[in-house]
């Protein structure tokens, strides 16, 4: 290869290494999604990003920020993309609805169904279905139909007769309107908050309500318009430290400010992890019983003197109106005894309740490894908002504005 074909080749080496990376990671699963992959060109829908980056299996790339420098557009991570397309299960002449657009994964559904199905790509930003628009036809996808829209009220007059076969979203939502618009055995794919908790569920029909399946950790640009998080942040610290609470009282920032800057209350679990153990179902627990949690966001380029927290973005946290409490991590001394590297959980309380709060959150945290750390994770079903659903035993309902997430321990 010389100099002069390298460009023009680069992408196509990048994008045949992405494909192998996905396929032994067990991202892709089918022949079906795998020639899609290999057949759309990625850098296409991004050309402001750098080629590595556009091709690196576990990177998101972002479009467009808001004036805070937050994420507005993003094209997804490509193995979360093939985690998705796998979930929706499409096959040639199928009809999609994909709410939140970019071009991209547009164009791997129009792989997937051919030219007999149908892509309905819709959008609320216009300088997204703009971009989109002009990225599909100049890669050979013009059959897909790009929507300017709110996809809360405006999805519907685009429904062919039947249903939908495929609803697959690529925006964090609060609420899933779209269950009547799908076909009676379609499948939706969402990335679904609650409790400022994401994850990615494929919903499937049974009777009168959905069954959700295969939860996956996730994290998506949050939806605009009607549907828009109903979220509480307060930014500590000059924005060092993000708070975010779905419900519950109005938070009062200035105070939560003083309590950062006070003294703390600090207290160690004695629960330990190894690195790589995953603990998303602690966070579950934590939701399924008590409405004070959320979410904490530290900037790691600022020392604010906090005890590192659990995870840098979705951090457990009790708050209230003046005090919070959060999931804070160390290293313990290794041994003789235990010279396996294990990192304990802590919990590092603030403001005039930080006693009750990190005591609570440090009661949650032993509950959970003592009787649900090795338990099958939780069941969810999602039914509509006027439904009576059987209150479970162990677990909690999520009231939301067209439906309620039920979810259940056994």
């Amino acid at each position: 290869m010389t100099d002069d074909t390298l460009p023009s080749a680069a992408p196509e080496l990048l994008r045949a290494d992405m494909v192998a990376a996905l396929k032994e990671r067990g991202f892709i699963r089918s022949a079906e999604v795998e020639a899609a992959f290999a057949a759309v060109p990625r850098e296409r829908f991004a050309p402001e990003a750098p080629l590595e980056a556009t091709y690196c299996a576990q990177d998101v790339v972002v479009t467009k920020r808001g004036p805070d420098g937050r994420a507005m557009s993003s094209i997804s991570a490509p193995w979360l993309q093939a985690e998705m397309l796998e979930a929706a299960q499409l096959t040639t002449g199928a009809k999609v609805l994909e709410v939140g657009s970019g071009g991209y994964n547009a164009a791997l559904i129009a792989e997937l169904v051919g030219p007999e199905g149908l892509v309905v790509s819709m959008d609320i930003d216009p300088f997204v279905v703009e971009r989109a628009e002009r990225f599909l036809a100049e890669t050979g996808y013009a059959q897909v139909r790009v929507v300017l829209g709110d996809a809360e009220h405006a999805a519907a007059e685009h429904a062919p007769g039947g249903g939908f076969d495929a609803i697959i979203v690529t925006v964090g939502v609060f609420d899933i309107p779209w269950g009547p618009l799908l076909a009676p055995a379609g499948r939706m794919v969402v990335p679904l908050r609650f409790s400022t908790i994401s994850r990615s569920f494929t919903f499937v029909r049974d009777g009168d309500h959905f069954v959700g399946e295969n939860p996956a950790v996730c994290g998506f640009v949050p939806v605009q318009g009607a549907g828009a998080l109903p979220d509480q942040e307060a930014l500590l610290a000059d924005g060092a430290v993000r708070l975010t609470l779905e419900e519950g009282p109005v938070l009062d920032v200035a105070a939560l400010d003083r309590a950062l800057a006070g003294e703390r209350v600090e207290l160690w679990t004695g629960v330990t992890i190894s690195r790589g153990e995953p603990f998303d179902s602690m966070h579950l627990w934590i939701a399924t019983t008590d409405d004070r949690f959320g979410m904490i966001w530290q900037d790691p380029e600022r020392d604010c003197g906090l005890p590192m927290p659990a995870m840098r973005w979705y951090c457990p946290v009790l708050i209230t109106t003046d005090s919070f409490a959060y999931l804070a991590i160390r290293e313990p001394l290794q041994t003789q005894e235990t010279p396996e590297r294990r990192w304990e959980f802590g919990v590092c309380g603030y403001g005039p309740a930080a006693a009750e709060l990190a005591h609570t959150l440090h009661d949650h945290v032993q509950v959970w490894d003592r009787d649900w750390r090795t338990h099958p994770a939780p069941a969810f079903t999602l039914h509509p908002a006027d439904a009576r659903p059987p209150a479970p035993a162990v677990g909690r309902i999520f009231r939301k504005r067209h439906t309620q997430l039920v979810m259940t321990w056994h």
